[in-house]
């Protein structure tokens, strides 16, 4: 028999014209990233697994305990859940030095004081931060505060770790950092683990299972490499990068907008999506001649340069995002406004139903 999951959850919050309505399961050592746009209810799911938003509905069980059941009157305050949470702004107390903030948690379950700081210093050592136990957290770097708060959380040796946005504030070379190095501790953690972050990278290098939320529901589910190949929504098509189109296919075509039709080399009927990355779209000035392909008139609407590339938004048909070497946009002399033919090979899409 499979091992039930280390967290069960079924969300269900109500918070006046908003609704929460998500189910998790977790398993042991098992990393899973929560993802989505401003207001999604990511927030609000982490809040009411640490016990800081109590459930409408629904239930949270944690290790075959019931944290929160409202039809069984069931509520665990926040200190008494077998939970560590790891805060975006990682809200260490600034009058206490790094062990004290670390030996805060076991302090709280009871722990001998002398024992406490012995288990924060051995934490403070495994996230590389021995010689600074004794520094306020004003003496701290971003990236040493959050390892901080970090061994902090898992110093209660948590069921379930939380991390809320837990690399958001830093800058980017100590962002790369420290996500290595909190790539390593997860890998160590036993129990399970919510990352709560809008950072695709983030999930993708932290995370085994990518929940993507909208509007307060899981609109899709799985390992990266799913959800990279075939997203199901434009939010999660933007956050892989990819062009997103839902139509109806008829063999090697879909018809995606007011007759607008994308040959694909995948053959489907009924509902679908095609789907193609801002690379496989060619600009040309006049319209191109030669090999099979998708070709059709647009317009420049933005240039905004995208790592080493130039992304242009174009619109026509169908609303188009282009990834071009800026050597080419020099030679087509791109400006905004600027009619142009965009071309897309038929083997550069994919192809995929709409529904399952």
């Amino acid at each position: 028999m499979t091992a039930p999951a280390l967290l069960d959850a079924h969300l269900v919050v109500d918070r006046g014209t908003f609704r929460l309505d998500v189910r998790l399961a977790i398993d042991k050592g098992e990393v899973v990233a929560l993802l989505g746009p401003n207001g999604a209810g990511k927030t609000t799911a982490l809040r009411a697994l640490a016990g800081l938003q109590p459930l409408t509905d629904g239930y949270i069980r944690v290790d075959g305990r019931d944290l929160d059941r409202p039809d069984r009157r069931v509520w665990t305050p926040t200190e008494r859940r077998p939970i560590g949470v790891v805060f975006q702004d990682y809200l260490l107390f600034p009058h206490l030095s790094a062990v004290d903030n670390v030996a805060f948690g076991p302090r709280r379950h009871g722990v001998h004081r002398h024992d406490a700081r012995e288990r924060a210093a051995r934490w403070l050592d495994r996230v590389g931060l021995a010689e600074h136990a004794s520094r306020k957290p004003r003496h701290l770097s971003g990236g040493q505060a959050q390892r901080v708060a970090l061994a902090r959380a898992l110093a209660v040796d948590p069921a379930l770790l939380l991390l809320d946005e837990p690399l958001a504030a830093l800058d980017a070379r100590t962002r790369l950092d420290t996500r290595a190095e909190l790539h390593r501790h997860l890998a160590e953690h036993p129990g399970a683990t919510l990352l709560v972050t809008h950072d695709p990278l983030d999930a993708l290098v932290l995370a085994d299972r990518l929940v993507i939320v909208e509007h307060g529901v899981i609109v899709q589910e799985g390992d990266a490499a799913t959800i990279t190949a075939r997203p199901r929504t434009d939010y999660v098509a933007r956050l892989v990068g990819l062009n997103l189109y839902r139509g109806t296919a008829g063999g090697h075509t879909v018809r995606v907008a007011d007759g607008f039709a994308l040959s694909t080399a995948d053959r489907l009927d009924g509902d679908a999506f095609v789907a193609f990355p801002p690379s496989a779209v060619a600009l040309h000035p006049q319209r191109p001649e030669g090999s099979p392909r998708n070709v059709w008139p647009a317009t420049i609407t933005g240039i905004q340069r995208h790592g080493d590339n130039l992304r242009i938004q174009l619109d026509g048909p169908i609303v188009v995002a282009a990834d071009i070497t800026p050597a080419a946009a020099a030679h087509l002399h791109l400006v905004p406004g600027q009619p142009v033919w965009a071309a897309v090979k038929a083997a550069e899409t994919r192809a995929y139903p709409a529904s399952g």
